[in-house]
This record gives structure tokens, sequence and C-alpha cells, in this order.
């Protein structure tokens, strides 16, 4: 007969038909086995494999380009990086059919599907949420 909604219930060990000395589902489960099958249920597998191709950039393209170029964003199969000088700018995208190759190799076809290759940054002059369009401090360096 089955107990009463509320009655007490005897705890793991006490009668339980889960608890004894074989494998049971409430062990403790290993964190990889868990993260891969909540990447594999909500379709994460390809952001994931990009997101670990970011982290190991340097792996992928070699050490003499990334000390030159670094990833700043991905998103939405766009691949924005940022080179340290317009020299090495050119030279990445002259390189680009390499490097969509060996992504390609690393993440899977189609992942990235566009890389915009950029040049050093300059400073901004915005400053806050709000700020005055226009030439901006033009005459400061005399």
């Amino acid at each position: 007969e089955a107990p009463a909604p509320g009655a007490w219930r005897p705890g793991p060990g006490l009668g339980d038909a889960l608890s004894g000395p074989g494998p049971s589902r409430r062990d403790p489960q290993p964190l990889g086995g868990i993260a891969a099958r909540l990447i594999a249920q909500h379709g994460w597998s390809r952001p994931v494999s990009v997101g670990g191709v970011v982290g190991r950039w340097r792996e992928v393209v070699g050490d003499q380009l990334a000390d030159h170029c670094q990833v700043e964003t991905f998103d939405e199969g766009e691949l924005v990086v940022r080179a340290s000088s317009t020299a090495w700018a050119t030279q990445v995208r002259l390189l680009l059919p390499q490097l969509e190759r060996r992504l390609a190799e690393e993440v899977g076809e189609g992942a990235v599907t566009k890389i915009v290759v950029l040049g050093p940054g300059g400073p901004s002059w915005k400053h806050g949420r709000r700020s005055v369009p226009g030439r901006g401090p033009r005459d400061t360096y005399g």
C-alpha cells in the first residue's frame, strides 16, 4: 500500500529500494558527462566548440600570428580579429583562406561564416552615455 501524501517515508539506506552496494542513479555523477548531456540537449555544441577555439587561439593559429592578432568577438558566425598593426592586419587578410580552413578543421564546416580583420584601435573620445556629435578635440594637439 502506498503511503499517504506528506507521510513519513524511509530515507536512503532505511528501506529505500534505490540504496545499496551497487551503482545507483542517486550516486554523484562526473561533471563532464552532465555538461556533455546539457550541451547536446540544448544544441550548444557549435558555440561551445567555437569558444574552445577562441580559448585555444594560440594553438590554432600558431605563436607568431597569436602574438600580433587577438580575437575580439565571435557572434552569430562572425569572428572579429584585431591585429596589432596595419601591416599585421594586411598579413592576416592575406592568410584568410588558410585561417578559414584551420577553423573549419577545429570547429566544423560553417561554424565561422565570416572573418573580419581590424587594425589597431585608436583612442575613443566618447566618454559616458551622452556625447556630443561632431569633430571632437581636433585643435588640442597644436
